[in-house]
């Protein structure tokens, strides 16, 4: 494995700083559609409410354990990783992406429910919300997931190539995906 012998500093955190740049610019943007709902359901709080009560919060309370799981064994593939052990690092990675197909494929039982019963993106704006926010994370995940399987294929076949800041970038975008989840969990399958 490649590691790189940088000091950990400000102007290079974990993953580097264009990856820092992106995650400010994800955690705005949902930031802020996240306040337009907030400020949407101040207009039709009876819907809302009722709407967030068609949700499966067993489903979204479960996908919340499968991604924090998730995000604690990317950790200990960094932390394996560190330690020079690399089959740990291929097990921890192995079961990270795990946690990660776990959490689609409920969501894509979560989806076909919803989408079974009617309440699609244009059957309210509580479920516009809830439609287009789920689905641009469910992207982020993917990508993730691809970043980490290209991260595992290297682990595999290469694995002198391997380069620490790398991996330490696919953890990064993988726990901005857990962040996010953690603050769309609460406000759709909670609050309303």
């Amino acid at each position: 494995m490649n590691q790189h012998t940088t000091k950990p500093s400000v102007y290079y955190p974990p993953g580097g700083i264009l990856m820092w740049i992106i995650i400010y610019l994800e955690l705005i943007t949902f930031g802020g559609v996240l306040i337009a709902m907030v400020l949407f359901s101040k207009d039709e709080p009876d819907v809302f409410h009722q709407s967030r009560l068609l949700l499966n919060t067993s489903f979204g309370t479960i996908n919340t354990l499968f991604l924090l799981v998730s995000g604690f064994f990317m950790a200990l593939t960094v932390s394996a990783l560190k330690a020079q052990n690399i089959q740990k690092s291929k097990l921890y990675l192995k079961l990270t992406m795990l946690g990660g197909l776990l959490f689609l494929g409920l969501k894509t039982v979560e989806y076909m429910g919803k989408i079974d019963v009617g309440l699609t993106m244009d059957y309210n704006t509580f479920f516009s919300f809830y439609w287009m926010l789920t689905l641009f994370h469910v992207i982020h995940v993917l990508v993730g997931l691809v970043i980490l399987a290209s991260v595992l294929r290297t682990m595999i076949k290469k694995p002198e190539t391997l380069i620490l800041e790398d991996v330490e970038a696919s953890a990064t975008f993988w726990h901005m995906c857990d962040l996010i989840w953690l603050l769309l969990f609460p406000l759709i399958y909670l609050v309303f």
